[in-house]
């Protein structure tokens, strides 16, 4: 039985490829950067007429747009914040994700009826908060990533009806609350507030004892090394029940800085199991399939867990003991078209004569296909497809959808 409303799918996007994918894969709203003002400097990608063209596009297929807007700035960008707030109007968006209460305030004086929402960065973690946030302006709160479904619940039990809860369901966990790390400032003076982090939490750490220069004393559990402060992936792909009866209005997924092909896996998996859940009629006992289950290990991670949502970090604080990412399927290339019983695909990774591949197809459980009669783009008999980005061809029998991602198991 349904007591709140479907809850959104909040998907990444850090260019234009991963907006069409992100859309394509069933994204009821995107997130994204501009130029300025946003934690992500490496995929600000939708400065000048992008975030306008970016807005058109999302808007045309019934999609919303968040802008983050969520540094913490100092003086000498304040002054510029107002023109930034315009430019923003005028492009269409349909909210800002804020953390910093002067930008909060800056965006209301020049654009009242504009929609907030608290950027997890604020680091709400109780309903006093979230409603202080809320008769401030704010439309939304995004919930700091240490809680529990429990502490969730709590809040939404305690706040405005119409206040919404965003929480992330998938992607990268920081070490720091709620991402508020220094570290890479210190190690490397890149400045993680500006998206600019060097990521030091991922690094693999030992002691040097200042009489011994040069003498590295490993501080680890075993022979791998040891990762004081790098943290799991999240995955809440099987609790979709859960997350929803804690009364999370919007299920986000994270990685703008990640490939598209991540972005597809994941946007897609999650639709699969939001569709699947309304379909039971919103069933508190509802399972996903088994070939959903195992989705979120076909896109590289740091190998999954469920958050702090079922456990306290002071019990379990989710480290990853590996500096790597899990990667067992490779994309083997993109799907141009079908037709007449042959597949033209743009490839991705080799793959040979005779290899199976996995079509990753919207709303569907994938299909296998075996490729034969592997063609070059000049119609050549060949073994392999060994060059990215060229084109091949072969035959297949199964109508595969141009967009759609073939994919094998990493050798």
């Amino acid at each position: 039985m349904s007591i709140y409303p479907v809850p959104e799918l909040l998907a990444p996007v850090g260019d234009e490829e991963r907006l069409h994918t992100a859309i394509e894969y069933g994204a009821d709203a995107v997130y994204l950067g501009s130029d300025r003002y946003g934690m992500r400097t490496a995929v600000a990608t939708f400065g000048g007429d992008a975030l306008r063209n970016a807005c058109e596009y999302a808007h045309a297929r019934g999609v919303k747009v968040y802008l983050t807007c969520n540094t913490v700035p100092r003086n000498n960008e304040i002054d510029n914040l107002p023109a930034f707030v315009e430019y923003a109007k005028d492009a269409g968006i349909d909210a800002f994700i804020v953390t910093d209460l002067g930008v909060m305030f800056t965006i209301k004086k020049h654009w009242p009826e504009a929609e907030i929402h608290i950027s997890t960065q604020a680091g709400v973690t109780n309903y006093a908060a979230a409603t202080e946030f809320y008769n401030l302006g704010a439309k939304r709160v995004v919930t700091a990533r240490e809680l529990s479904l429990e502490e969730i619940a709590g809040i939404r039990a305690k706040c405005p009806k119409d206040l919404e809860i965003e929480s992330f369901v998938h992607g990268a966990m920081c070490v720091s609350f709620s991402g508020r790390c220094l570290l890479s400032n210190y190690l490397t003076g890149r400045d993680s507030n500006r998206g600019d982090c060097a990521q030091p939490c991922r690094w693999n750490y030992a002691v040097m004892e200042e009489k011994r220069p040069g003498l590295y004393i490993p501080i680890e559990q075993d022979n791998s090394g040891t990762y004081l402060f790098n943290s799991r992936d999240m995955c809440m792909l099987e609790h979709i029940p859960e997350l929803y009866a804690a009364g999370i209005n919007s299920f986000k997924i994270e990685g703008r800085a990640k490939s598209a092909y991540y972005t597809a896996a994941s946007v897609n998996a999650y639709r699969c199991a939001i569709d699947g859940f309304v379909k039971s009629g919103f069933d508190p006992l509802y399972k996903i399939p088994e070939w959903l289950r195992q989705e979120p290990i076909k896109a590289s991670n740091r190998q999954y867990c469920t958050g702090f949502y079922f456990t306290n970090p002071m019990d379990d604080a989710n480290i990853y003991y590996d500096g790597g990412y899990v990667r067992e399927w490779d994309v083997a290339g993109i799907v141009e078209k079908c037709e007449d019983g042959v597949i033209y695909l743009s490839q991705r990774n080799r793959f040979f004569e005779g290899d199976e591949l996995e079509a990753l197809i919207k709303g569907e459980k994938p299909i296998t296909i075996t490729v034969k009669n592997l063609k070059n783009s000049k119609g050549e008999s060949v073994e392999s497809a060994p060059n990215p980005m060229s084109s091949f061809s072969f035959d297949c029998d199964a109508d595969i959808p141009a967009g759609a991602y073939l994919r094998k198991v990493r050798e």
